[in-house]
Parts: C-alpha cells; structure tokens; sequence
C-alpha cells in the first residue's frame, strides 16, 4: 500500500504571526520526504512534529518572495550543526544558491555536505525529478516573480498477483516479476496462460498538485487535470479581487474554479492573508463552487488518495 501524505506547516501569506506560520509542506512518499517551500520558522514546525531533518533530501523554493524560502538558511545551518555529511537537493525556478553563497560568504562559513541546485524553468512545465516510484514535474504559475508548482505523480503500479492462479499454473517464483509487468506466461509445454489470468489489475495510482502564489491561471489546468488532491492558494475572498489582481494572488472562488475545471478530486486551499482571523468565509466561498473543498490546516495531514 502507497504511503502519501502532505503535512501542512504553514499555511499565512505576508508576515507570519504567533498562530499562523508562513507557507511550507513535507510531502511522505513511502517514508522518502520532500520538503516544499520553506517560510521563516519551517525547522522548528518540522521539530514540533518530530520530522528528523536528516531524512529530508530534497527541497522545493515555489519562488523567492521571503514568505517562501526565509527559513532555508536557518534549516541548512541546523543540518550542518548536527553534522550533515549527505547532499541535498534545492530546486528553485529562480538563482536561489546566490542568496546562500551571500549569507556564507558573510558569515565566513561554510556547510559540511554539498548542495546541488537546479534551478527550473517557470515558462513550461517540465520533468524534472523521477525515480521508479514517481515523477515530479513544474506547474508554470503567475505571479509577480518567476513562480512554479509541483506535481507529484506516482508511477502506475505494477498488477496484483493472484495467488490462486499462478498456484494452479505452477507459476515459478522467478517468473512474478514478470508478470507484474504485464507478461504472459509460457509452460514447458508451450501453453500460453495469458497475463490477466494470473494477475489482478493494479492499485490506482495518486498525485499531488501544488499550486504557490498565482493569479487565477487557466493554462495550468491540463498538467493538473484529474489529479487526486490539488493545493491552490486562496489569498483572499471575492470581496478583497481587486487585491488580488494587483497583487496576482487568487480568490478562494478562484480557486475553486480551477478545481472544478481541473476535475481534481480534492482541493485544499491555503496562503491567506492576515485581514482574515476566520477561515469560515474563505471556506463557503470555495464550497459554493467545488464542494469538495477543505483547509490547509496548520499542523493537519492529508492522505493522497481518490475519495
């Protein structure tokens, strides 16, 4: 069974304040950890929830407004101190290793395990991380500074064995691989038992979309379409769109909008702004057009799956 989770450690836009922490996420793909953004104060919500950051190997900036990525240096100090020695991987769609080679430099400095940086195009999207399990890929966004997204996909699983069959078939053991790919399987005698016989199909398989901040953008919808749980940010309610189109933010409504014309299975919404002290508005506004919507709680985990 796959495990996917998206952790909320923050979830306010702007300035943070003693309850609500700027934007970042720790997404658990079978216990391998992908930190996504990295607000001021990301190391000490990840140390509230006992996540060792030694285990963390790759980190993902949406973009370079201080809301986003202010707690990197204070993350990557504190792996240093407990004595880091592993290379970790820092995806910006902007030059964010100029900003850590500064604070070195200055700080006379230096960090006991490498960085490689790959810094992402925010134009299109693009493959650019992909192991046999999954693929992550780039959601072009729009916003005042290069931005980007990020889609989680899971691979497709391989086909169930059905214990059964191969056990009457005299199936070798040597052979279950092969069948998990979809392969017939051939006796001494010649006897083709095709592959659907001896197999189940397989589990469905789940992805995640992260959309940071960005105006109402349509062009997004055919990389996110029909994905098992969208992340949109929703600055501000209907009311405060003026706001939002000065400052290319979007509405709850908005992104509802997206969510339902994405045809996503689950959306939740987060990023909003200090003006609101109740989430309730934001939340009705969003329901009224994806029912299917709840927020990106501090502190919650939400399961990756199709409902």
């Amino acid at each position: 069974m796959t495990k996917f989770e998206v952790l909320i450690l923050g979830n306010a836009s702007a300035a943070p304040t003693p309850n609500r922490h700027h934007t970042s996420q720790l997404i658990n793909i079978n216990e391998q950890y992908f930190l996504v953004d990295c607000g001021e104060g990301t190391q000490i919500r990840l140390r509230e929830h006992k996540i060792k950051l030694q285990r963390i190997h790759h980190i993902f900036i949406s973009h370079l407004h201080g809301d986003h990525y202010l707690g990197i240096i204070g993350l990557l100090q504190t792996m240093h101190l407990l004595g880091r020695v592993a290379e970790l991987n820092l995806y910006c769609s902007d030059n964010i290793k100029e900003i850590i080679d500064v604070h070195l430099k200055y700080n006379r400095g230096s960090l006991r395990y490498p960085i490689h940086y790959v810094e992402m195009g925010s134009k299109e999207t693009e493959l650019f991380f992909e192991d046999d399990k999954i693929e992550i890929s780039t959601i072009p966004l729009k916003h005042k500074i290069p931005c980007t997204g990020f889609l989680f996909k899971e691979k497709e699983k391989p086909r169930r064995i059905n214990s059964k069959a191969i056990l009457h078939h005299e199936v070798p053991k040597f052979k279950i691989n092969q069948l998990k790919q979809g392969e017939d399987f051939i006796k001494e005698t010649g006897e083709i038992v095709q592959n659907n016989v001896l197999t189940l199909p397989n589990l469905p398989s789940f992805s995640y979309a992260y959309c940071s901040d960005t105006a109402y953008h349509e062009k997004i919808i055919p990389i996110i379409k029909k994905v098992s749980l969208l992340y949109h940010e929703a600055t501000f309610v209907e009311e405060h769109s003026d706001r939002a189109s000065k400052t290319l933010h979007s509405t709850a409504k908005q992104a509802a909008l997206i969510a339902k014309k994405s045809e996503v299975k689950h959306l939740i919404i987060g990023h909003f702004s200090n003006r609101y002290s109740d989430f309730g508005e934001l939340l009705s506004e969003a329901k009224s057009v994806f029912e299917n919507t709840q927020i990106a709680e501090q502190n919650e985990t939400f399961k990756v799956s199709n409902p």
